[in-house]
């Protein structure tokens, strides 16, 4: 019996892959794309103010409501604070990614590969809540700033109106340093496998018909690694985006997407307008991919 279904599978390759993907199929229709239509759907319902109940009728005052100054507010706070954590998670990772594509032995490059995949050994929450250990009021950089006399500084960058606040763990600094922290790895191994891909002899020839090597860098090197800058930046421009954590844990009283979804579905219960605010980082998120696409990025992933 065993038999006549191996030859009969071996015979029908078509059949045999659908079968073997037929349940993973259904998992990614059922469960994540009937989430995403659930959302979808209920962002068109709207929220009685006198009832505090949804109202399952098509409207688009919800998504009206997108454009208030204050929505329009967060959406522009998540997407500068997304940017910024992936130029500079960028800045780290070439350098080190460089370093291990070119310089390091093997030995020393797997040494590499587990120090930078390392933190994802630990829990998520246990990472975080680390950093607000080391951020924090009574923390070992406070501590350092004491010892180095650094207290003033300390405290006058923390009195800056943007990035300060009663503390390093409570400020727009503690959540970028955050996410920079916990994304980094994802945006190391991208700009790795790409800068590994460069032909050394493309290098060498450049050098031989005299560019500098600034020119070298500018003009061979970072074009044919830059699909995999563009490859980690997917990782860390999208998770930034919507994590709801870290801006909960760290940030102060300005809401980011994620906070303010779940502030909105959770607090508030006001789940058409949540759903309203997590189509807009799919927008952007869609519009980024189709970027990505057209620079090459996934040939690096």
């Amino acid at each position: 019996m065993l038999s006549r279904i191996s030859t009969y599978l071996y015979r029908r390759p078509v059949q045999t892959l659908l079968l073997l993907l037929a349940l993973p199929l259904i998992w990614f229709l059922v469960i994540y794309l009937g989430s995403l239509v659930s959302l979808l759907v209920n962002s068109f319902f709207y929220l009685d103010d006198f009832t505090g109940k949804v109202v399952p009728e098509f409207t688009l005052r919800t998504y009206a409501q997108l454009f208030e100054p204050a929505s329009l507010d967060i959406f522009f706070r998540t997407t500068e604070m997304a940017a910024i954590v992936t130029l500079a998670s960028a800045a780290i990772s070439f350098p080190l990614a460089y370093y291990s594509a070119r310089f390091a032995s093997s030995r020393m490059k797997t040494a590499l590969y587990i120090l930078v995949t390392l933190p994802l050994w630990s829990s998520y929450l246990v990472r975080v809540y680390s950093w607000k250990l080391i951020l924090a009021q009574e923390g070992i950089i406070s501590w350092f700033a004491h010892v180095l006399r650094l207290d003033g500084l300390l405290r006058w960058y923390l009195s800056l109106p943007v990035v300060g606040g009663p503390s390093l763990s409570v400020s727009a600094t503690g959540v970028f340093l955050v996410f920079v922290y916990i994304w980094l790895p994802y945006m190391i191994i991208p700009v790795q496998t790409a800068l590994e891909r460069v032909p050394k002899s493309l290098l060498e020839a450049s050098s031989d018909l005299g560019a500098t090597p600034t020119q070298t860098f500018w003009t061979v090197l970072l074009p044919l690694a830059f699909p995999g800058v563009i490859a980690g930046s997917i990782f860390t421009f999208s998770l930034s985006l919507g994590d709801f954590i870290v801006p909960s844990m760290f940030g102060n009283s300005s809401y980011y997407i994620g906070k303010a979804v779940l502030s909105y579905q959770g607090t508030s219960g006001n789940i058409p307008l949540a759903a309203a605010f997590t189509m807009g980082p799919i927008l952007i998120m869609i519009a980024y991919l189709l970027i990505a696409r057209k620079l090459g990025a996934f040939d690096a992933l």
